[in-house]
């Protein structure tokens, strides 16, 4: 996309506007407004192959580089321009930024974080002799004596599924300082919330999957870097390992990033009412949401973060003769009609689910914790179902 006078600055617009102009294919006139989907498997090519010519979609697709475009952008922002990667799944994204650390090497990573990934840092101890140092990613003292001879730092903040917050540009900057290239999943917190690039980070993950795409109906991932050699890298291990994604799972999700400003707008917004809510609800023992002003979080997520998130942590109060917490927490996810029981999260859609049904999950999450990841829809009647569900 050029930047014609038809065709402004992105890097001089809000946040909220890059998300509908990113991407778009340059102005002609009878032109495209949106990215078309090119379905390709192969090009046309003769001779020797140069640098950046297609010639095979697995290599690279440009089905795939209108969405690269416009993640670079958002997380970018007013800053040196980067790279966009696409990847099949959240995983494969996540994967690709773990063969970053050689055998033998040691990584740096959050006590509570996505499941699926601290199983693949598990294999990769057992398999790869890869040392694992856990650390709470709040505590910014634990994270920096962690970071002595490591070679890679993951960072989640907000933390999934306890909502800790890091001091991101301490943890970031000391990373740097130390030689250690660092990665931040900002799945939670959305380039609109935060632009941890800015705060000094290698490397930013997505799953796509979440509130990128926004709909519960594609899985995909994303990195992002201003490294040009670095991107060269993760292209590479895409391309080796096969982790590519579709042109039309691709095309979905760049439709969906159009409305993530109003989307990320109405779900953060519902989130904190319903967790003002929460905190004097009689059958809850604790709620965490960042917008909590006595959240641990609260005063570093407003320090850092363009809002707070739309992810609320939810501990049912016990009530006596009514058994064990577990079941407790699972009668409330059976008793919902209007916030859907399932995983995942960030669509339009209210879901919640007990985190610890998963035997993947840290042991140090509570077993009767509830995630509930809040959508777009009417709060008042979120609230209805929930509080009907909370004293069923």
């Amino acid at each position: 996309m050029s930047n014609t006078p038809e065709h402004p600055e992105l890097s001089a617009l809000a946040p909220a506007t890059v998300v509908v102009a990113a991407g778009r294919p340059d102005r002609e006139q009878g032109g495209h407004v949106n990215a078309s989907i090119p379905m390709n498997s192969t090009y046309v090519s003769r001779g020797v192959i140069t640098s950046g010519e297609l010639s095979y979609a697995r290599g690279d697709n440009d089905a795939w580089h209108p969405f690269e475009e416009a993640l670079a952008t958002l997380e970018c922002g007013g800053g040196e321009p980067g790279a966009g990667i696409v990847f099949s799944s959240g995983m494969a994204a996540i994967a690709a930024v773990f063969s970053l650390v050689p055998d033998g090497g040691t990584l740096v990573l959050p006590r509570h974080a996505y499941q699926a990934g601290m199983v693949l840092a598990r294999q990769m101890s057992e398999r790869h002799g890869v040392t694992l140092r856990y650390v709470d990613i709040a505590d910014t003292d634990a994270v920096l004596a962690a970071l002595d001879g490591a070679d890679l730092l993951l960072v989640e903040s907000p933390t999934n599924p306890m909502l800790e917050v890091a001091d991101l540009p301490a943890v970031l900057g000391a990373a740097r300082d130390a030689g250690v290239r660092s990665v931040v999943d900002n799945t939670f917190a959305t380039p609109l919330g935060q632009r941890p690039l800015e705060y000094g980070a290698d490397i930013v993950l997505h799953s796509v999957t979440k509130y990128l795409a926004g709909h519960s109906d594609v899985v995909l991932g994303a990195l992002v870097t201003r490294d040009a050699e670095l991107a060269a890298t993760l292209r590479e291990h895409r391309t080796l390992h096969g982790a590519i994604a579709g042109p039309f799972e691709v095309w979905l999700a760049l439709r969906g990033l159009r409305t993530l400003a109003l989307r990320f707008d109405r779900a953060q917004a519902n989130a904190a009412e319903l967790a003002r809510r929460l905190v004097d609800h009689p059958e809850v023992a604790e709620v965490r949401h960042p917008s909590l002003p006595g959240d641990p979080g609260h005063a570093r997520a407003k320090a850092q973060m363009n809002g707070f998130g739309a992810i609320i942590g939810v501990r049912p109060k016990a009530r006596a003769g009514s058994g064990d917490q577990v079941r407790r927490a699972d009668a409330v996810v059976d008793a919902v009609r209007l916030w859907l029981p399932a995983t995942s999260l960030g669509g339009v859609d209210s879901t919640l689910e007990r985190r610890r049904r998963w035997g993947t999950e840290a042991t140090t999450v509570p077993e009767d914790l509830l995630r509930l990841s809040v959508g777009i829809e009417d709060v008042e009647d979120l609230w209805a179902d929930l509080d009907l569900a909370l004293r069923a």
